[in-house]
């Protein structure tokens, strides 16, 4: 639909942010201030002794939080953006993760989407993960937005069925939801294990390797903005599921040489053959490392880049900036 000349513009809209405090909802609502746009952020917690701002709402375990508060959040928005989420901990397994991943992952997502619903909010954004097609990709076969589910632990089970408790919460309704699966996302703040590699090659670690040959597709948060922001502004709601990456699939050793050239160091990899790099995580009961640091794992975007414009930041502009980051932190 586009806007009458009486309507308000696309981008004085106000938009609701879930997890605005965490690294993806920081740079989004970082952009949205930097370019005056209205937003509300929905947090889970201050920090001790801190007042609430007045953009801030302060709602705590979204899962369980109250019918009034979620609709006191929500009113006059004419977007959210679901970010918050119980995120991938490779180490966390059995039925008490299974549950806590359902109730922040599912249960958050019914009940914010309902609620959504009834305050009239006209687009939801989920933020889903690449996972919930699988760990690995076929060479030259990039997973595609319409490609079946094949999630293969409980966190990325989670993120598809909260993918379709949105499109159920929605159907029928005027509200459009709007799904972006996520390969790994970088860039200033970043944390997890793009971090932990960030600490190995700035220390100079000797990193096993260098024998793989694969390709995985990474996400800048920057450019990652850019395609949230496109899919508020469109003038028909995108509806349905879109891919989201930079745009240019890397193997590991040629991330980590990468990585090592905006630090400015020399880095030091292994070329340990596969089998024995199998092995040895298999004996450090690190396993399920070895498709996120062997496998490919490639994404086809152009849809969503079709849709919203070619992602405006390259794999070196996001890596030097998240290194400009880095060092704000460190000394090497």
């Amino acid at each position: 639909m586009v806007l009458s000349s009486d309507s308000p513009r696309a981008d004085d809209r106000l938009v609701v942010v879930t997890g605005a405090s965490g690294f993806i909802g920081q740079a989004l609502c970082a952009h949205f201030v930097a370019n005056g746009r209205p937003h509300r952020r929905i947090v889970r917690a201050l920090p001790e002794g801190a007042a609430a701002p007045a953009d801030t709402v302060v709602l705590g375990d979204l899962a369980s939080a109250t019918e009034e508060g979620l609709a006191a959040a929500l009113d006059g928005a004419f977007a959210l953006v679901h970010v918050a989420a119980r995120v991938h901990m490779p180490r966390e397994t059995g039925k008490e993760s299974a549950v806590a991943f359902h109730a922040a992952n599912v249960v958050a997502t019914q009940r914010l989407a309902a609620a959504a619903v009834r305050a009239g909010v006209q687009r939801i954004v989920l933020t889903s993960t690449i996972k919930v097609h699988g760990e690995t990709t076929r060479p030259g076969r990039p997973f595609r937005a319409d490609d079946p589910f094949d999630a293969q632990d409980a966190y990325a089970r989670s993120k598809a069925d909260a993918e379709r408790a949105l499109v159920v919460a929605c159907s029928g309704t005027s509200t459009a939801a709007i799904i972006v699966r996520l390969p790994l996302v970088y860039g200033p703040g970043v944390k997890g294990n793009f971090l932990v590699l960030l600490d190995a090659v700035a220390r100079r670690a000797p990193l096993p390797i260098g024998a793989i040959e694969n390709r995985r597709d990474l996400l800048y948060v920057g450019n990652l903005v850019h395609a949230i922001v496109g899919l508020l502004e469109c003038n028909e709601p995108p509806t349905g599921a879109w891919l989201a990456a930079d745009g240019e699939a890397l193997s590991t050793p040629d991330l980590v040489r990468r990585i090592a050239s905006t630090l400015d160091v020399e880095p030091k990899m292994l070329s340990i053959p596969l089998p024995l790099f199998k092995l040895a995580a298999i004996l450090a009961g690190r396993a399920s490392m070895v498709p996120r640091l062997a496998g490919s794992l490639e994404v086809d975007a152009s849809p969503l880049m079709q849709k919203t414009g070619a992602a405006p930041f390259t794999v070196d502009q996001g890596l030097a900036a998240t290194a400009k980051w880095w060092r704000t932190r460190h000394s090497i």
